[in-house]
């Protein structure tokens, strides 16, 4: 089985409040765009649309079946929003991006990444895989960690919040708009 790097360079605003670390991309023959969540049928960029603007299509360009990059971008510098992956080099056990499917050959440096976001108040797992690597790197208890909520933790001196979303895949059986009643509140905790 082929091994796969990341093929997104971090985006880590230097001021970001918050970091978002999902699994790994899917293969790029789901990409609707060269950048995070690229899926078209990946519910983020409707859920931060829904918390936002009340329009799950606000960041969805329909007529091309892909989304305003610019746009979100620049919204997220706005917000002081990071994105990442908790793997950095992966294998498809099965060829698509299904977490069971993941076997991580290499995780991300996640503690390189809090290093460089000395603003950073909180990191948003999305996914059981992302929360699994993320908890077990520092030793956080998943059990006391239930959808929607938070745990805190140190680190280097500072104390963090781990919140755990919904996977935004159509996949995990939750509509769009319950998916994003959970990302509102911790949004409205961090940014």
């Amino acid at each position: 089985m082929e091994i796969e790097t990341h093929p997104f360079e971090p985006w880590l605003p230097a001021d970001a409040r918050l970091l978002m670390l999902g699994t790994f991309p899917p293969s790029p023959k789901r990409w609707c765009m060269e950048w995070y969540y690229p899926n078209f049928m990946n519910d983020m960029w409707r859920i931060f649309g829904i918390v936002f603007w009340g329009d799950k299509l606000h960041f969805v360009d329909t007529a091309h079946k892909t989304y305003r990059l610019d746009e979100l971008k620049e919204f997220l510098r706005e917000k002081r929003v990071a994105i990442f992956d908790t793997a950095l080099r992966i294998r498809r056990t099965k060829g698509n991006a299904s977490d069971k499917d993941l076997e991580i050959v290499e995780e991300a440096d996640l503690d390189g990444m809090l290093r460089s976001l000395p603003d950073c108040k909180g990191v948003l797992t999305a996914g059981q895989l992302a929360t699994k690597v993320f908890t077990e790197h520092y030793g956080i208890d998943a059990k006391k960690l239930k959808m929607g909520s938070y745990v805190e933790f140190p680190f280097e001196g500072r104390t963090l919040r781990l919140y755990r979303m919904p996977s935004s895949s159509r996949a995990y059986p939750l509509a769009v708009e319950k998916k994003a009643e959970y990302y509102k509140i911790m949004f409205d905790e961090i940014l």
